[in-house]
C-alpha cells in the first residue's frame, strides 16, 4: 500500500491483509527475542513468598507507566503526530490505578503494601522500567510503542487456568490477583492489543520497525534470566518479616 495512502486512511479502513502482516512482524519480534535468549535457566518455583517478590515487580511497572505515556504524549504532540500522542494519551488513562491493585493484592497477603514496594523492587522489573524510561526521553519515543505492545502481548498469553494455578498456591481465602488478571486475557487487554495493532498499522514502514525492533528489546528483557543468581524465598521473607501486617489490619 502506497505510504501516502495508508497515512491518511482512518483506522479502521487499514484493510485486514496490512493489519495481519503488522501483527505478524511485531509477534515475530517478541518470538525471536524468546528463540535468541534459548536459556536452560528456569526462577525458582511460584510460592507465596515469591508471589510478593512478583507483586512488587508490576507495582513498579505499574506505577510509572501513567507518567511515562503523558511524557510520551507530550512529545509526540510536540512533533505533531498526533496518532501517537492520542495513543499514548489513552495508554495513560488505561494503566492508571493499576499500581494500587499491585497494593491490594501485597496488603492481601499480609504485608504493609507501601513499606513492601519502598525495599523490594526486583532486578528484572528495574530493568523493563529503564528501558521504557529510555525509550520515552529519547529524541523520538516511539520505541514506547514496541514496550507497550510486548507487554501486552505477552499479557494476553495468561489465561484464567495459570491465575486459578497463582491462587491454589496462596493461602485459602487470599485475592491477591487482581493485577494479574488486569494484565491478562481475562481483561480488556485482549481489545488493547487490537487497538494497538490497528494504530501501529497505519504508521510509516520505517516506524513499523522501529516498534518491531523495540518489540524484540524488550522481549529480551522479558525472557532473560539475571545475570545474578535468583533471590530465594529465605532472602525474601527476611525482607517481608518485619512488614507484615497484624490479622486485624489486612
Amino acid at each position: 500500500m502506497d505510504e501516502s495512502v495508508k497515512q491518511t486512511m482512518p483506522k479502521n479502513m487499514i484493510d485486514a491483509n496490512t493489519l495481519a502482516k503488522t501483527r505478524k512482524q511485531l509477534d515475530t519480534a517478541i518470538i525471536s527475542a524468546w528463540q535468541t535468549v534459548k536459556t536452560n535457566r528456569r526462577p525458582p518455583a511460584l510460592t507465596p513468598t515469591r508471589w510478593v517478590w512478583r507483586l512488587a515487580g508490576f507495582y513498579h511497572l505499574c506505577h510509572s507507566t501513567p507518567r511515562l505515556m503523558e511524557e510520551a504524549k507530550k512529545r509526540f504532540a510536540s512533533a505533531n503526530r498526533q496518532t501517537l500522542a492520542e495513543w499514548a494519551g489513552q495508554k495513560a488513562r488505561e494503566e492508571a490505578g493499576h499500581d494500587q491493585l499491585a497494593l491490594l493484592d501485597i496488603k492481601s497477603m499480609g504485608y504493609q503494601s507501601e513499606a513492601v514496594v519502598e525495599v523490594l523492587f526486583p532486578p528484572a522489573a528495574k530493568s523493563l522500567l529503564n528501558y521504557f524510561t529510555r525509550s520515552v526521553q529519547d529524541l523520538d519515543p516511539i520505541e514506547c510503542v514496541g514496550y507497550s505492545y510486548t507487554a501486552e502481548r505477552l499479557g494476553i498469553c495468561i489465561g484464567e487456568g495459570y491465575i486459578q494455578s497463582v491462587e491454589r498456591l496462596l493461602p485459602p481465602g487470599i485475592r491477591a490477583t487482581r493485577c494479574l488478571r488486569a494484565h491478562s486475557a481475562m481483561s480488556t487487554e485482549v481489545e488493547h492489543v487490537k487497538e494497538t495493532v490497528e494504530m501501529i498499522a497505519g504508521l510509516t514502514e520505517e516506524e513499523c520497525d522501529r516498534v518491531a525492533k523495540a518489540c524484540y528489546q524488550a522481549a529480551l528483557l522479558r525472557f532473560s534470566p539475571p545475570q545474578e543468581a535468583y533471590i530465594s524465598d529465605q532472602e525474601i521473607e527476611q525482607i517481608l518479616q518485619p512488614l507484615k501486617l497484624d490479622a486485624n489490619h489486612r
